[in-house]
């Protein structure tokens, strides 16, 4: 019989007075007969098509309940590098927002994937992310994946599932979530997490670090603050950010990685995590989870952290069960603004990068598939966003001679979405190359906003294509853009997308 050994210390209702009966999984182990296992692959070239990435998206596994989630797996890329450019996703019997959005490194304690290792009891990380969280589901569970950022993503994946023999209503369903925001803590608290419904907070994981128009440091002096049922004032409280992590006086010199807490440098600020696999907090209306200085705290902190020059910037990945429906999550931002923002030394050789792309007058400037240049330079309100198709960068000289070695491309129809301040009026440009004169010379018919703007050949040696973008092109501040395949055998490239306003 299978035990939901892990799911009890969440779950379970308090114990009679006398000895604590053990719920330890390795109980399980001896236990002939038990409920069998399923096991889903993804993303590797074995798999049905349809379980591959070969677009920006791919439902990676799909599975009946009642059952019970066991672990997760993903492999690094070849590169062994991983950005935020992908988010893990996953849906509850058949919910139409779903219970976990977070991006794929940070959902393992990784965030941004800077760490090497992470060696904690339900998440760890060395050359392959493992996640070891039970997930009970009623009916069906659908996990998927999205990539919308430059380079590689996972090359393999599976999942552990358990079937249970009946639904047991006092589980409740996992939840992940994260954000991003850069603040004066010294006005306001960072909001980690506003959770509605009956549920318990498990854990979390935080970044910290000073961003201009401030410095690199910041405090470790702020409050981890958890409100309860709409309470005013928080019942569980934590002083010191290092101290609700595990950690005092400063978190330490090195990176410490244990089953509960951990930590470790983040650029030049901190990372940290912390699971409440013993003292999970309960709530049965709502939590309110925030990081911010306390009531009584020095005043000098609320001034400093309260002016430009106290510019801090949190990240957040909050894991909990509730029942459902939960609150809907606010939309997941793009790759580029999930990202960290750039210090001081990374803003100056962005702008040095960047400066031709503004002398020109362009407020976006993108090397389509180029996994270092992606955004030469995109202004604020500005964005190209890949929604149907893939990247590609010739590493093997396959496009010998080519002007450049790098592109978008889709066997079918690519779609991408150029964003814009509404109603911005200027020139869009876009650099077709077929490096390889693959199926017998490319051949693609472009569509902006709707309009067709031609069908487009022999672009061996390149070729741009400007379209005049009037204020009722970009009324809703999007465009789309689709270059559908003309050739049979071929495919359709774009590498370059210039917009400059005007």
């Amino acid at each position: 019989m299978l035990q939901l050994a892990l799911l009890l210390p969440f779950f379970a209702a308090p114990a009679p007075a006398g000895p604590m009966p053990s719920f330890d999984a390795f109980d399980s182990l001896p236990v002939l007969q038990g409920a069998p296992v399923e096991c889903q692959n993804a993303l590797w070239g074995e798999v049905p098509k349809d379980r591959q990435l070969t677009g920006r998206k791919v439902v990676l596994a799909d599975i009946r309940g009642p059952a019970v989630i066991t672990m997760l797996h993903f492999a690094m890329p070849e590169s062994l590098k991983l950005d935020r450019s992908s988010i893990l996703r996953i849906w509850w019997d058949d919910e139409k927002s779903p219970s976990v959005e977070v991006p794929l490194v940070d959902f393992f304690c990784d965030p941004n994937g800077t760490q090497d290792r992470v060696e904690s009891a339900l998440v760890n990380k060395r050359r392959g992310w493992n996640a070891y969280f039970p997930m009970p589901f009623r009916k069906h569970a659908v996990i998927e994946l999205e990539h919308d950022g430059p380079g590689p993503a996972s090359c393999y994946f599976y999942v552990f599932s358990r079937p249970l023999k009946q639904w047991d209503p006092s589980l409740g369903y996992f939840h992940a979530f994260w954000r991003q925001e850069k603040l004066l803590l010294g006005k306001s608290d960072y909001p980690a997490l506003e959770a509605r419904g009956h549920g318990t907070f498990i854990g979390w994981n935080i970044t910290v670090r000073g961003v201009p128009p401030g410095g690199d440091g910041y405090p470790v002096d702020e409050n981890a603050k958890f409100y309860v049922d709409g309470e005013p004032k928080p019942s569980v409280e934590l002083m010191g950010l290092e101290d609700s992590f595990g950690f005092s006086f400063g978190f330490p010199e090195t990176a410490n990685s244990f089953p509960y807490t951990g930590y470790a440098p983040y650029y030049k600020g901190a990372c940290a995590y912390r699971f409440f696999v013993h003292e999970a907090i309960p709530f049965q209306k709502s939590l309110r989870v925030a990081i911010g200085f306390g009531e009584h705290e020095y005043p000098g902190f609320f001034d400093w952290f309260g002016s430009p020059s106290g510019t801090l910037e949190f990240s957040s990945c909050c894991y909990w069960y509730q029942t459902e429906p939960h609150v809907p999550f606010p939309p997941m931002p793009s790759h580029r603004l999930r990202r960290p923002s750039l210090d001081a030394e990374q803003q100056k050789a962005y702008d040095a990068l960047a400066e031709p792309a503004k002398k020109a007058g362009l407020a976006l400037q993108c090397y389509l598939g180029d996994p270092n240049h992606e955004e030469s330079y995109v202004a604020d309100g500005y964005d190209l966003t890949l929604d149907e198709g893939y990247r590609f960068n010739d590493t093997t000289d396959i496009w010998k001679g080519a002007p450049v070695k790098h592109c978008w491309a889709s066997w079918d129809d690519l779609k991408m979405t150029l964003v814009t301040p509404k109603g911005a009026a200027g020139k869009l440009r876009l650099y077709l190359v077929d490096g390889d004169n693959f199926g017998g010379g490319r051949k693609e018919t472009i569509t902006v906003g709707g309009r067709n703007v031609g069908t487009f050949g022999d672009f061996q040696q390149g070729k741009w294509v400007e379209v005049d973008l009037t204020p009722a092109d970009t009324a809703k501040g999007e465009v789309p853009i689709l270059i559908h395949n003309a050739r049979v055998g071929a495919n359709v490239v774009i590498s370059i997308a210039e917009f400059k306003p005007g």
